[in-house]
């Protein structure tokens, strides 16, 4: 399987697992069934329960068209709904368990989702997903146009390492921060040094523990006496506090 290095805002490069081709497939044929059903159910409730057909057979050819248009248009954006609201995923992606995520680090935005929707035409319907297949053999973490395109690639969430491990802390009631400073993070920068934090805490890794340190410091524009808080013991303190200023669960 292809590995994608993900260099993370903290400079850490965290590795992913690209997403099969076959994977991909399986995701649109997925959605493409789900897409089948809605027209059918569609199909029977408009013209066979309502009897939609009488009232068309007295429009013009343009009118027919605009209702079919409405009528069918949730299966025309439903991949571009889908993503944006389920951060990367469809209904085929999710049961494939694969995902969109931006090279970067950063999760996909809209803008990311729009083009990649809309390169779907190159890459699948234009050319019946021939020149999305072909780019996906030769492109190094099998990215399709639009991938390529937006900077962005489809991972396995089947592999250990996951983007959406939880920066839920158990707080003590009487807990007391000391960085409000924490509040210029975002919520995927505290999951992506968490998630590297005990990643590193497992293998006793030192280096990456000091860089993740080092990076929050200079972020957050903040000078720690050593003596005061290890390295360990602040990045846990960074990870609680932002907690406690959010109240956030991802």
């Amino acid at each position: 399987m292809s590995q994608i290095a993900i260099n993370t805002s903290q400079n850490v490069n965290i590795d992913f697992v690209a997403a099969g081709i076959g994977e991909r497939i399986a995701a649109f044929l997925i959605d493409m069934l789900i897409n089948i059903a809605y027209l059918l159910v569609i199909y029977l409730i408009f013209y066979r329960v309502l009897h939609i057909q009488a009232y068309l057979d007295g429009l013009d050819p343009w009118s027919v068209a605009a209702i079919n248009i409405i009528i069918t248009f949730p299966v025309y954006i439903h991949t571009l709904v889908l993503e944006s609201l389920m951060e990367g995923q469809t209904f085929g992606k999710k049961l494939m368990k694969i995902r969109v995520v931006k090279i970067d680090g950063y999760q996909a935005n809209f803008g990311d989702y729009l083009m990649r929707w809309v390169l779907r035409l190159v890459d699948i319907y234009s050319t019946s997903g021939i020149a999305g297949i072909i780019c996906m053999i030769v492109s190094k973490n099998n990215q399709r146009i639009g991938d390529l395109a937006t900077g962005t690639a489809v991972i396995s969430l089947k592999n250990k390492v996951n983007i959406s491990h939880t920066i839920l802390e158990n707080l003590n009631e009487d807990y007391v921060p000391r960085f409000p400073q924490v509040v210029a993070l975002n919520d995927n920068d505290v999951r992506i040094i968490k998630e590297n934090y005990q990643r590193a805490l497992k293998v006793d890794d030192r280096e990456i523990i000091r860089k993740l340190s080092d990076k929050i410091k200079q972020t957050l524009k903040l000078e720690i006496d050593p003596r005061e808080l290890t390295e360990r013991q602040f990045i846990g303190v960074i990870i609680k506090d932002y907690n406690f200023y959010t109240g956030k669960e991802i």
